[in-house]
Formats: structure tokens, C-alpha cells, sequence
């Protein structure tokens, strides 16, 4: 199954926070992620999401400095108090608006730390994150992200995620991109694994442009993800420039014939 959720860090991004909302659903998205959204109040995002009747289905938990270069908080031994405590800002946001996946963000190697401590330190907090949103019914993913846009990341191909400790409510999240820039055959890991993966997330290569900007085949692509029982969403996550979705109206059209709801 396709269904489509258009991340708001990254689309619409040259308009202020409350027009993202609005773009995404004259677009024709009925659903919204945004990386991390405690810069908002959980208030804000409940009108932004209320006034557009748009469902948000994903938010990442805090990563500490991740973004600014620094090792982050799920796989760096000694942060595990700082990241138990972004857990539960997460849990708080995430059963406030809905939101029916977590994800955790592995985070690179830290100075001084050896591969196997912080693994360790990783498989540890993953427990207890999956552990912690269950109850709720929310799922917990762990996203594998290339180490050529972030060298020294952790997690960054299906081998190194199915390493991962084994936990009912623990999925992967796979971003195509990521995975092509590691060279991994695609179509292969979506029939394969496809029952492990918690939320799909897309952008061509090289450049994590829109579908079409790149080398990848988003047609077969599309339509394999619409074949397989996945029932999850699929992100747009990639450097929008313009607000243009010209790829998705296509989709659009596809789900109306079908009579499925986004």
C-alpha cells in the first residue's frame, strides 16, 4: 500500500511553519511529519494540524547536538539520562497529536568511544524506547542513514540494522535514499523486509532532490510499495526548492482510481 505523508522540515521549507501545513494539503497530502517539532508548542501543532485536517504520523526523538555535527544521545555512553529524558518530551508530543511513529536517530560514533560501547549504548536505549511507546500504540523505528552525508553514523545498511536487538514494537525506518547512496539494491529490500519496516521515507540521488530529479526509478518504485502489504507511510523527505510536487499528482490520481484514502 502507498500512502503518502510529506515531511514538513524539509517540503515547503521557504514558507514560515503555518503555510507549510496549508501547502501540504492543497498539494494533496492528508498527512505530515516533521523531524523535531518541540521548537513548536504541542497548542500550535494542534491548530496547524486541526485547521488542515491533516494526521501527523511520524516525529523523531531528541538526538542532542546529532544536527549540529555532534554524536548525538541514542548510541553515546553516558547520554543515556539525557536521552531517557527526550523520550519521554517525545511521548509526550507524540500522544498529545497522534502520532502513530517515534523514531530513533543511532547517531555517529563519539571521540574516545569504541564501536561495540556505543552499540551497546544504542541497543539499550532502543529497548526502552519500544518499550516505553507500546503502551500507547505508538511504533518505534530506527533509521539507517548513509555515512557518506554522515560519516561515522552508526546504523547505515539492512545488515547493520538486523544486528539490532529483536522487540514486538521495534521497526526499521528506511529512507530510499539513504539506502541507494549506500548502494543497496532497493527492490530486493523492499519484498524482503518489507514486515519489518515501521515508515518509508523517499528523495532521488545523488542530489535528495524530488522524485525524478535523480537516477532512481520512482515508478517501479512507487508501484512496488503500492503491491506489497506494507501499511505504513511513505515520506517525501527531500530538498525542496520551490514547493513544486509535480510527481505527485500522478500518485493522486492512482489512489482515487483505486478508492484509497491517504
Amino acid at each position: 500500500m502507498l500512502k503518502l505523508s510529506a515531511n514538513l522540515s524539509m517540503l515547503f521549507a521557504h514558507l514560515p511553519w503555518p503555510q507549510r501545513f496549508a501547502a501540504a494539503r492543497a498539494a494533496g497530502f492528508a498527512a505530515v511529519e516533521i523531524q523535531f517539532p518541540y521548537e513548536h508548542t504541542v497548542e500550535q501543532l494542534q491548530h496547524w494540524l486541526g485547521e488542515k485536517q491533516l494526521k501527523l504520523v511520524l516525529i523523531n526523538a531528541p538526538a542532542g547536538d546529532l544536527m549540529q555535527g555532534g554524536s548525538g544521545l541514542a548510541g553515546t555512553p553516558g547520554r543515556e539520562a539525557e536521552f531517557a529524558a527526550g523520550l519521554q518530551q517525545c511521548l509526550h508530543y507524540a500522544t498529545a497529536l497522534g502520532v502513530e511513529a517515534v523514531n530513533i536517530l543511532p547517531g555517529r560514533l563519539s571521540a574516545g568511544c569504541s564501536r561495540e560501547q556505543a552499540i551497546a549504548t544504542l541497543h539499550g536505549n532502543l529497548l526502552l524506547a519500544a518499550d516505553t511507546l507500546a503502551p500507547h500504540h505508538i511504533r518505534c523505528t530506527v533509521e539507517a542513514i548513509n555515512r557518506h552525508d554522515m560519516p561515522d553514523f552508526l546504523i547505515s545498511t539492512p545488515a547493520e540494522l538486523q544486528q539490532l536487538p529483536e522487540h514486538a514494537n521495534l521497526y526499521w525506518q528506511i529512507d530510499l535514499y539513504h539506502m541507494a547512496r549506500m548502494g543497496e539494491p532497493l527492490e530486493p529490500l523492499l519484498r524482503q523486509h518489507w514486515p519489518r519496516i515501521g515508515h518509508l521515507q523517499f528523495a532521488d540521488v545523488p542530489g535528495r532532490g524530488a522524485p525524478g530529479s535523480g537516477a532512481l526509478d520512482f515508478s517501479a518504485l512507487f508501484a512496488q510499495i503500492a503491491s506489497l502489504p506494507y501499511a505504513c507511510w511513505s515520506g517525501a523527505e527531500y530538498r525542496d526548492t520551490d514547493g513544486a510536487v509535480q510527481w505527485l499528482q500522478p500518485l493522486l490520481a492512482m489512489q482515487a482510481m483505486n478508492g484509497q484514502q491517504g
